[in-house]
C-alpha cells in the first residue's frame, strides 16, 4: 500500500461537525476544551521552560529554520509571549507544574487567519499547506485544503517526487502528499519533524503567495519572506518570537497534537470568513494583564 494511503487510513474518520456554518459561541469553546486543544496543555511548565532556553541557546530544532530570533531576548520575555498568545498567567516562581491555554485567543487568532483565508480565495491565490504533525492536525490541514480550493484559492503541491538523502541519521527523507497537503515521510511512514528542509526544497520549485504551516515548514517559509499563517503549541515558541519581530502575523496557539478529529473547531472558525459567518462569534476578549 502506499505511505500516504497507509497513513489515511489509519486516522480516524470526521463527522458532521466539520460542516462549515454559522458559528456558536459556546459550542466552539465546548469542543476546544473538551477535545484537548485548550485548557491544560499536554506539554507542562518544566519542558515549556527548557524548549525555550533551548531556543534562546540557539539550537537549531527549537529554531525552525530562522535566524536571528534569540538576539535580545531572555526567558522572561518568551514566557511572556507565551503568557499573551494563551491568554493565561504563567507563574515565574514556578518550575513544574501544568500550562493553560484559553479558548478565547484561540477563537480570536483562527478568525483572523480565517479573514486571511477568504482574501486568499476571493484573489485566487496560490497557497501551500503543510504540516509536520502529520497525525494530529492530518484532518486540519487536509479539511482547510479542500475548502480553500472549492472557494478559489489554488492548493500547489511542491515537491512532488522530491528525495534526499540524510547521512545523519542513515535514510532518505522524501516530500510527499495527502491532495493539498505537505508531510515529510522517511519512505515509509510521515513523520513529524521541525525540519525545514523539506520546505526550502519546494521554495525552489515555486514560491505561493500563502502558506498554511507549522514548525519547520513554516520557519523556513518565513525565514523566505513568504506570508505565512503558522500553528504553534506553548513548547515551541520560535513562531511566537518571529511575529514578535514583525517577521510574521498569524500564529495561531494550541495544544497540536491531540487526536485527528478533535480540532473541528479550529477548522470551522478557519472556514467561517471563507463562508462569510466569521462575525457571529466574538473576537474582543482579552486576558487581564499579569499582575506584578
Amino acid at each position: 500500500m502506499d505511505v500516504i494511503e497507509d497513513h489515511v487510513r489509519r486516522l480516524p474518520p470526521i463527522d458532521g461537525r466539520w460542516a462549515p456554518g454559522p458559528l456558536d459561541p459556546d459550542e466552539i469553546e465546548r469542543g476546544l476544551l473538551e477535545g484537548g486543544i485548550a485548557g491544560r496543555a499536554s506539554h507542562p511548565l518544566d519542558n515549556v521552560r527548557r524548549n525555550a532556553l533551548a531556543l534562546l541557546e540557539g539550537d537549531p530544532d527549537k529554531g525552525f529554520g530562522m535566524t536571528g530570533l534569540a538576539d535580545g531576548l531572555d526567558l522572561d520575555a518568551i514566557l511572556d509571549l507565551i503568557e499573551a498568545a494563551t491568554g493565561a498567567p504563567i507563574d515565574r516562581e514556578r518550575r513544574f507544574g501544568p500550562v493553560e491555554i484559553r479558548p478565547e485567543p484561540i477563537v480570536e487568532a483562527a478568525l483572523a487567519a480565517g479573514d486571511r483565508l477568504a482574501v486568499a480565495c476571493r484573489e485566487r491565490a496560490t497557497v501551500v499547506l503543510a504540516t509536520g504533525h502529520p497525525v494530529g492536525l492530518a484532518h486540519l490541514y487536509h479539511e482547510l485544503g479542500l475548502l480553500l480550493e472549492r472557494a478559489g484559492a489554488r492548493v500547489l503541491r511542491l515537491g512532488v517526487g522530491v528525495r534526499w538523502f540524510d547521512p545523519s541519521v542513515g535514510h532518505e527523507w522524501a516530500i510527499d502528499h495527502w491532495d493539498g497537503l505537505t508531510v515529510l515521510t522517511d519512505t515509509r511512514e510521515p513523520r513529524h519533524t521541525h525540519r525545514p528542509d523539506a520546505m526550502e526544497r519546494m521554495l525552489e520549485e515555486a514560491t505561493p503567495d500563502l502558506v498554511v504551516a507549522d514548525h519547520g515548514f513554516a520557519g523556513a517559509a518565513i525565514e523566505a519572506g513568504v506570508e505565512t499563517i503558522s500553528i504553534a503549541d506553548v513548547n515551541d515558541p520560535a513562531l511566537l518570537v518571529a511575529r514578535s519581530r514583525g517577521r510574521t502575523e498569524h500564529v495561531l496557539v494550541f495544544d497540536d497534537n491531540v487526536e485527528p478529529d478533535a480540532y473541528w473547531p479550529v477548522w470551522r472558525l478557519l472556514a467561517a470568513p471563507v463562508h462569510g459567518h466569521g462575525s457571529e462569534t466574538p473576537r474582543s476578549r482579552r486576558m487581564p494583564p499579569r499582575s506584578a
